[in-house]
């Protein structure tokens, strides 16, 4: 039976997708979590304290962040403040044994989407996060611009003022990935990687492909250039220089 993209799309976004930087300094629960988290079609990027998980934020694709709050180092509010300097609308979820109004407070006000409240069920955590997922995807596609272009995610379209192109649903990741990176060179393997989890040499030629239909699309909006950097990858340029 056939699956219509749109459901296609959004089980997919959802779910297989999605790279999540879990910060735990409790060996043993952080492996418990990850595995969970990985059975449940997530990736899982996973690191000590604070100061290891802005090393990893910092090399890597994240989507959210699972952070617990008492470690050494750096402790989870602190990465938090760091993370809201340079991404305010990246989801954060609170992990602490501490049940205090203050601590709650305090997460709130740095921008915590969620505080869970130690011990709890990793069945729970899963659906946090999907929750927030889903809700941080829908303002994305809402108001998910770039130059004078809109990408709009629930219709797999790409708006310009000249029309409206139809995009297939790797093609409308790659432009979301693009657009979440502007400015910044992503290597081809980030993207085959990251997107779609395969770095051969057909998932290439497909990419090939989605690049150059993506570039005419972008024609529309001289301010957008999407070059390539030789035997590395990908920049989307918004100044159009």
């Amino acid at each position: 039976m056939a699956i219509a993209a749109k459901e296609l799309f959004s089980s997919y976004k959802y779910h297989t997708d999605m790279t999540i930087l879990l910060v735990e300094d409790e060996i043993d629960f952080q492996q418990v979590l990850a595995e969970y988290l990985t059975l449940s079609g997530f990736t899982v990027l996973k690191a000590n304290h604070g100061r290891h998980g802005m090393e990893v934020y910092q090399e890597e694709h994240v989507d959210i962040c699972v952070l617990d709050v008492m470690m050494p180092v750096m402790d989870g509010f602190a990465m938090a403040e760091q993370l809201r300097k340079t991404d305010p609308e990246l989801p954060i979820i609170f992990l602490t044994a501490k049940n205090r109004k203050e601590d709650k407070l305090r997460g709130l006000r740095i921008g915590a989407d969620d505080y869970i409240t130690k011990p709890f069920e990793a069945e729970e955590l899963v659906l946090r996060i999907n929750n927030i997922l889903r809700r941080s995807a829908g303002k994305k596609e809402e108001n998910d611009r770039v130059g004078t272009m809109e990408l709009k995610m629930d219709e797999l379209k790409l708006v310009s003022e000249k029309g409206a192109y139809q995009l297939t649903i790797r093609e409308a990741e790659l432009v979301a990935f693009l657009v979440k990176n502007k400015d910044q060179v992503i290597s081809r393997e980030q993207i085959l990687e990251k997107l779609w989890g395969k770095n051969d040499y057909f998932m290439g030629r497909s990419m090939d492909v989605f690049v150059s239909r993506i570039r005419k699309y972008l024609k529309d909006d001289p301010s957008l250039q999407l070059e390539t950097i030789r035997g590395v990858g990908y920049i989307l340029r918004t100044s159009g220089q």
